[in-house]
């Protein structure tokens, strides 16, 4: 982080975080924890998940490798944390795929399908197995949930366009859940413009400085730009906010563009 995180708002608190081993989730995962929070990480593959963990201060962090969309793994999730914490404070559903690239008329049904199931139907997953579980006390907690949506789910983006769809998606549930839930839970959701991930390689490599000028603030995000805006509505500052999307885009939408 290019500042030291003075401020301890997530001390004693438990967080969750998925697709964490890197990018976004990494970001917020490093935020919550440098405010204190214990944080368990979630992604696909053990090692690079393994690598990531041993990074975080000996005893802050956990690390279960699984895929999302996988039953199983979300209770072991679940149950681990409620075995070694007892608790679960803030649920961080990260996890996203676009695993195709072209016009949405194109797309093949199963490619579309795979990207609902993945992105919209997972992420309700995450959320019903966190407040489900007797073992986490999360509405007692006063659980606050924070989704991951993006920019595409905005504004039509040229190439993604299913993602975006998804997206959308992402976003309408978190103001639906946040209805249902409240007053023991609130329900937030951040929605970025192009972060400098792997994930979105594709979208600037070879062209950032191009990609940049559309950008009034004059360069792409950081994860450790939605790590900032990640605690913030994770945190008791943001008491009385819930069923929003904060729009993290340098100014992007805004001035017209499109991610």
């Amino acid at each position: 982080m290019s500042e030291q995180v003075t401020g301890r708002r997530f001390e004693g608190q438990v967080a969750l975080v998925t697709g964490a081993s890197r990018g976004i989730g990494l970001g917020i995962a490093q935020r919550l924890q440098a405010e204190g929070a214990t944080v368990v990480l979630t992604a696909r593959k053990p090692e690079p998940l393994a690598e990531t963990v041993a990074e975080f201060p000996v005893g802050s962090a956990v690390g279960i490798a699984g895929k999302s969309d996988d039953a199983a793994h979300r209770a072991e999730v679940f149950d681990t944390i409620a075995e070694k914490f007892g608790r679960l404070d803030v649920l961080v559903t990260n996890v996203g795929i676009n695993p195709v690239y072209g016009d949405t008329v194109d797309i093949e049904l199963d490619a579309a399908r795979k990207i609902l199931e993945v992105n919209v139907l997972g992420t309700l997953a995450w959320i019903q197995g966190a407040i489900g579980h007797n073992g986490l006390h999360f509405k007692e907690n006063k659980g606050r949930i924070l989704s991951i949506s993006s920019v595409a789910g905005q504004n039509p983006s040229e190439g993604i366009g299913m993602y975006g769809v998804s997206k959308a998606a992402v976003a309408h549930l978190v103001k639906t859940l946040a209805v249902e839930l409240g007053p023991d839970i609130r329900v937030n959701g951040i929605a970025p413009a192009v972060v400098k991930t792997r994930f979105a390689t594709a979208l600037y490599e070879g062209r950032e400085a191009e990609v940049a000028a559309a950008y009034p603030v004059g360069r792409l995000g950081a994860p450790e730009d939605i790590g900032a805006a990640a605690a913030y509505l994770a945190s008791s500052d943001a008491d009385w906010i819930t069923a929003q999307i904060l729009t993290a885009d340098g100014g992007l939408i805004t001035a017209g563009g499109t991610a």
